[in-house]
């Protein structure tokens, strides 16, 4: 009954309520108050209850509010046959609770005893939820009694996406191929590096227990922090999928070449462009997210120069040969990290953002010199993001032409490359190896 790895449980009991209770603030900030996973986390590990927690036990925390998002359509339809009418509004946080201690009875591996007791003591210590929790006690002790049948007749991939999402992901790809991008998203990914020196590939891959995928990056199946990886404060790699990866080397040979990184935050394009021998200018509207590039460019003892600015207004007064436009976008492909994104965005993101990438992408393409390279990429699965927006823009701009992209400069995916000649990655590529994440790419030529 178990899809997700097995979690690691806190140590204390009071921790382990702490963690819940963190968790049940995540999942409420997504679904409530509509706010992104990451940045709710970065708050309450800040000043909220996660703030009091051990690192691991922050990180039980954001693992069942991440497995909670990922499985949200499912639990609340198992909440659905538990339950014999609607919670009312005063309920609260109920639902939450709930949905948060079903997650890690069915697909954590946590103690099903432990996930019931420390789901009635949240209940307790919330002032709404404390009225309902011996009716949160008696539903979760009768899904322990019906684990083996709870999920019968539920189809858990369909009530994974949103209406307007399953429509674009069916009419796009399939109602096959949407159902295994589904299933690979529901799955944990494993942590991606790109090394700064290639030469070091092999030595590193040997040093971090890592395997070397066939695009050049490094793969761990692992957890923990980060910084205490070795390597890390040597500034010898950096965190970065492998799909995420691809985009900046279709660019070809560019030591010693002047790259132009639009929408460079936060900045994993500008570090292998840098990485590789280029003078990179990063262009970024946020100074708050180029901080975080400034940061490992020192780290990883690489330069850019730093340019805080709207890419739509940019008006520098010299072409380059080769740009990066790595546009704003929906996301969608990024929910094996970021499930959240699946239940926040929206058509009319879509659509706003498609409008904002057409924009970008015509003012880019003044910038790129006759004979230059321009490579136009998004991290979603949305076709007006990808594909569509390409083919809008060849028919406005009859002197820039695509540039066909091939397998063997992405490791070899031929399933990536489309029949126009673009690269469209899929959560559910590599799916035996951990997946990637979902990314479109195309490269285009100024003619005249």
């Amino acid at each position: 009954m178990n899809d997700e790895p097995a979690a690691t449980n806190p140590k204390s009991e009071d921790a382990g309520l702490a963690a819940r209770q963190g968790a049940h603030r995540l999942i409420a900030a997504v679904l409530t108050q509509k706010r992104a996973l990451d940045e709710a986390f970065a708050q309450d590990a800040a000043r909220g209850i996660l703030a009091r927690l051990a690192p691991a036990d922050r990180g039980f925390a954001r693992a069942i509010a991440t497995t909670t998002l990922r499985h949200v359509g499912a639990l609340d339809l198992i909440i659905k046959k538990l339950l014999d009418k609607k919670l009312p509004p005063r309920a609260g946080i109920t639902q939450t609770i709930l949905r948060a201690a079903l997650a890690e009875i069915f697909f954590m591996g946590v103690k099903p005893h432990a996930a019931v007791d420390l789901a009635v003591e949240a209940a307790a210590h919330d002032d709404d939820a404390l009225h309902f929790k011996s009716l949160v006690n008696a539903i979760l002790r009768r899904a322990l009694r019906e684990t083996d049948t709870l999920r019968d007749g539920i189809d858990g991939e369909r009530a994974a996406l949103q209406q307007w999402m399953w429509r674009s992901w069916i009419g796009t790809y399939g109602e096959i191929k949407t159902r295994e991008i589904i299933r690979a998203q529901m799955n944990e990914a494993p942590l991606d590096l790109s090394v700064k020196d290639p030469a070091s590939l092999e030595d590193w891959a040997t040093r971090l227990g890592a395997k070397i995928l066939p695009t050049g990056s490094l793969r761990l199946h692992t957890s923990g922090r980060i910084e205490q990886l070795e390597g890390f404060d040597e500034g010898q790699w950096w965190v970065q999928d492998a799909a995420a990866a691809l985009p900046a080397s279709l660019l070809g040979n560019v030591a010693g070449k002047d790259v132009l990184d639009l929408c460079a935050a936060p900045g994993g394009k500008t570090l292998w462009l840098a990485s590789r021998g280029a003078n990179v200018t990063s262009l970024d509207r946020s100074g708050p997210r180029l901080e975080r590039l400034t940061q490992n460019l020192e780290r990883l003892s690489l330069r850019s120069e730093i340019i805080v600015e709207d890419a739509t207004k940019f008006e520098p007064g010299r072409t380059w040969e080769k740009i990066l436009l790595d546009a704003p976008c929906t996301a969608t492909g990024t929910a094996r990290r970021h499930p959240d994104v699946l239940l926040l965005k929206s058509a009319a993101d879509r659509d706003r953002l498609a409008d904002l990438q057409a924009r970008l992408l015509a003012h880019s393409a003044t910038l790129l010199a006759v004979g230059g390279t321009l490579i136009f990429c998004t991290c979603s699965l949305e076709p007006e993001e990808g594909p569509k927006q390409i083919d809008t823009f060849l028919g406005l701009h009859p002197q820039f032409a695509r540039v066909a992209i091939t397998a063997s400069e992405i490791g070899g995916l031929d399933e990536a490359i489309t029949k126009s000649g673009d690269m469209r990655t899929l959560p559910c590529h590599w799916v035996d190896a951990g997946g990637l994440d979902g990314f479109y790419a195309a490269r285009l030529t100024r003619l005249s």
